[in-house]
């Protein structure tokens, strides 16, 4: 394959053929990209990455070192995914039996992020802008604006898109800190108001 075209990669990364790789994609020391994955533009796929068979990852997906990607994970835009953190794609996994084929789906939606040395136990989808704490261990969906820590994860408050968290009035209204976006909390869920 063609290392030249539309996206940075390190002479130390290994890029299998059939791969699709977006415009300003940069990939770092020792990563490696398997055959039939989909990576999108402007991604940075950091040190020592490992992107497996028929992975996609969505635009400007962020993947810091030392995170390996399993068969059956789709990452939407925007989605940050934080050192050594860990996905699998087995629920029973044993060495003696071949369960290859039989691979769990996992969705990471547009916007979420996900700690360091976290791990996402397969079968469980992240919502939008959903915050995944440092080491918490995702056993269970994770709702939209979510902020989630611990082992198993529970979730303690919700996360604003620019990912700061969100205090709700008596009246269920929230305002992002940063940004200004105004949130509603109904019903146990999270809606960003101003779209």
């Amino acid at each position: 394959m063609d290392k030249t075209v539309n996206y940075f990669a390190h002479e130390t990364a290994v890029i299998d053929d059939n791969c699709t790789i977006g415009t300003g994609t940069k990939i770092w020391h020792f990563s490696h990209i398997m055959t039939s994955c989909v990576i999108g533009s402007n991604c940075n796929i950091g040190q020592n990455v490992v992107v497996s068979p028929d992975v996609v990852l969505g635009n400007n997906v962020k993947v810091q070192n030392n995170v390996s990607i399993y068969t059956g994970v789709i990452c939407e835009d925007d989605v940050f995914l934080g050192p050594s953190m860990v996905f699998t794609n087995v629920s029973n996994p044993r060495s003696a039996i071949v369960r290859r084929g039989k691979y769990e789906k996992t969705l990471v939606k547009k916007g979420a992020s996900i700690g360091a040395n976290a791990t996402i136990v397969c079968g469980h989808n992240i919502g939008e802008f959903a915050f995944i704490g440092a080491g918490a261990v995702i056993t269970k969906e994770v709702k939209p604006y979510a902020l989630v820590v611990g082992n198993p994860a529970k979730q303690i408050g919700w996360m604003s898109e620019y990912g700061h968290r969100l205090v709700f009035n008596n009246e269920g209204f929230a305002t992002c800190p940063e940004s200004n976006d105004k949130y509603l909390l109904k019903d146990g869920m999270v809606t960003k108001l101003n779209k």
